[in-house]
């Protein structure tokens, strides 16, 4: 992993995400949906970096801005020093190979009636890296890195299990080479031994090809697993981030704090200390002009509803950032 001192990977400052939604025959705009909120973050190379959130904070959509697909309305992306928003032509197909997403769903995401040849290899068509035999040795040898093989070379995805899929799906975007793995919900959909090997695959891939992960995710277990810092989402907005054990340890902001309590535990005598948020979420469509938890947070005061808290130290630990107008600060959790 890259010292702190070196340039990040990734850099994203005060990005926006915006989508208008429409209505009627002439789709005038109606309303806009502030997905992703003014959130800045950076990636060292080969660092893990996990983001984490409720469905619906923005947290996928931040991903897909990366790799351009989503619109973007202001802020900066970075990927080696330079700005990846808007690229066209030859740039943008230079950021697909160096950035790869892999998506949620491995039954969605992969054509069922391709085989695992010609969806891995479609990449080195595409980009002009290899034809011929040259793709099927190419596949192989990436098929047989993430623990297939030659059986599987010429069967059709739908003929695979669910932690088979997500594996061709990884196959598919290693054989480019890539130096940014985006994963959005990798082991989400798939069962929970299944989870676990691709979880352990994923720390060997990293390892074994010097990738940076942006580990998405809503389970801050599997987080807390694959990642070394934690950025934390609600409704646009990064809330709390900080190392993985430092977060763990004492979570500052008190949304973060209901995620962690909601975490099984596994003394089965142990009390529960799962609190439980009153009131309704507030919509990204009109979001609450102060802090954006405000709505739901038991240690709300007026300031709260007015003000928008700015991430910032509360504590000694410099990198360990929190927007919140009343942090708990210390062992607190």
């Amino acid at each position: 992993m890259s010292s702190n001192g070196d340039k990040p990977l990734l850099e994203i400052r005060d990005l926006k995400v915006h989508f208008a939604l429409n209505e009627g025959m002439l789709q005038r705009g109606r309303a806009v949906v502030q997905a992703v909120n003014g959130v800045s973050l950076t990636l060292q190379r080969g660092e893990v970096f996990g983001l984490v959130g409720e469905s619906g904070c923005g947290k996928t959509t931040l991903g897909r801005a990366v790799v351009g697909l989503a619109p973007v309305l202001s802020g900066e992306i970075r990927f080696a020093g330079e700005s990846v928003i808007g690229l066209t032509g030859r740039a943008a197909k230079e950021r697909a190979r160096r950035i790869q997403l892999i998506f949620q769903d491995p039954y969605s995401s992969l054509h069922p009636r391709k085989t695992v040849r010609d969806l891995v290899g479609v990449g080195l068509m595409l980009h002009g890296l290899a034809k011929g035999y040259e793709i099927d040795e190419r596949v192989l040898t990436v098929l047989e890195g993430v623990g297939l093989g030659l059986d599987h070379l010429y069967r059709y995805a739908h003929e695979f299990s669910g932690g088979q899929r997500q594996r061709i799906a990884l196959a598919r975007a290693l054989i480019l080479k890539p130096e940014l793995l985006i994963l959005d919900e990798p082991t989400s959909a798939l069962d929970v031994s299944v989870q676990a090997q691709t979880l352990n695959l994923l720390k060997e891939l990293r390892l074994q090809f010097d990738l940076t992960y942006l580990f998405i995710s809503h389970n801050l277990g599997v987080v807390r697993y694959m990642s070394r810092r934690i950025g934390v989402m609600y409704l646009g907005h990064i809330v709390e981030m900080g190392a993985t054990e430092e977060l763990f340890r004492r979570p500052q902001h008190p949304y973060t704090r209901v995620l962690l309590s909601a975490l099984p535990s596994l003394d089965p005598d142990a009390p529960s200390t799962r609190q439980v948020l009153t009131g309704e979420v507030p919509t990204p469509i009109n979001p609450p002009p102060g802090c954006p938890f405000a709505p739901r947070c038991p240690d709300a005061q007026e300031v709260c509803a007015r003000e928008k808290p700015v991430l910032l130290p509360r504590g000694t630990d410099q990198s360990h950032v929190c927007a919140c107008h009343f942090p708990r600060v210390g062992n607190n959790q």
